[in-house]
């Protein structure tokens, strides 16, 4: 592959983790074992690149370099389960599959390590998924089991018909207190483990509403009607209004100390989906998580 114009000048394994998708970590990890070549020669992680440069990366042998290690993964919560779909609470610190630069645990795997049968197309590790949850997000996320449910889901998602609601708490009170934010989203470009509001990124559209207002916290219901990665951290982010724990996006490290946060205050509460087998509309829903219950508690108490 070719650098574009763009990556000029970009270091070696920033130029390749935007380019594949890969993180940072693992694009080092190749080029200190030669697998990744400039014009040619083995390149070192920090060496720039150069526009219109032939790029070279020997990733490993299977399709996404991945292998899926069957593991039961405490925490990780069935809500429902039929012949089609099975919907899990999945808590914070677990991904939705594994991924290159990811080491830690996934509900694929889970599922597989439970005994659950997933029978769809795509790449092994990703059997099954039709939507994603960030790893420091908890709450619903629905799979497919058969090829149908995931056939008809997937569309239902691309068609925006699947109702996600989410809960977060973020500083300070939104103006106004109810709203829509339509900002397009695309990768940081200083950062590629970064999300921003990018005039060439994708549509994005989150709604919000404030549910409870405190001092210097408010709680909202937020739903998306687009699903970008960070999509919700990025907009609360882009209002002045960050999500408490998340310093990523500019939250107050202090405040999160103050209420024994470890990461975003945000759960996935609600999923609701027109069942793929039976048509009928089915809605799920999660309680907050001991961390979060605890975190919203003490801001009450304020």
């Amino acid at each position: 592959m070719l650098v574009p114009e763009g990556l000029e000048g970009e270091r070696v394994d920033a130029a390749v983790a935007r380019m594949l998708g890969l993180s940072r970590t693992k694009v080092a990890e190749l080029a200190a074992t030669g697998g990744v070549l400039v014009d040619g020669s083995p390149a070192g992680k920090s060496d720039r690149v150069t526009a219109g440069s032939l790029l070279e990366v020997d990733l490993p042998d299977s399709p996404t370099g991945v292998q899926v290690t069957p593991q039961v993964v405490a925490g990780v919560r069935i809500v429902h389960d039929d012949d089609h779909i099975v919907v899990v609470d999945k808590p914070v610190g677990v991904a939705a599959h594994p991924s290159l630069g990811w080491d830690g645990p996934s509900v694929t795997e889970h599922l597989a390590g439970a005994g659950f049968r997933i029978s769809t197309s795509g790449a092994p590790e990703r059997q099954g998924v039709v939507q994603r949850l960030d790893v420091g997000t908890s709450g619903l996320m629905v799979l497919a089991k058969s090829e149908l449910a995931y056939t008809v889901l997937k569309q239902a998602f691309r068609d925006r018909e699947v109702d996600k609601t989410y809960h977060t708490l973020v500083q300070g009170h939104p103006d106004p207190f109810e709203g829509t934010i339509d900002a397009p989203i695309g990768r940081h470009p200083g950062a590629d483990y970064k999300m921003a509001i990018r005039s060439d990124g994708r549509r994005s559209v989150t709604h919000y509403k404030t549910l409870e207002a405190h001092r210097g916290a408010s709680l909202l219901e937020v739903k998306l009607e687009t699903g970008r990665t960070h999509q919700i951290r990025v907009h609360m982010a882009a209002i002045k209004h960050p999500c408490v724990g998340d310093p990523t996006y500019g939250a107050n490290p202090r405040l999160a100390a103050e209420l024994g946060l470890v990461r975003q205050w945000l759960h996935a509460v609600r999923l609701g989906f027109v069942h793929p087998a039976t048509g009928d509309r089915v809605e799920f829903t999660s309680e907050y998580p001991e961390d979060l219950q605890h975190a919203l508690d003490l801001v009450r108490a304020t």
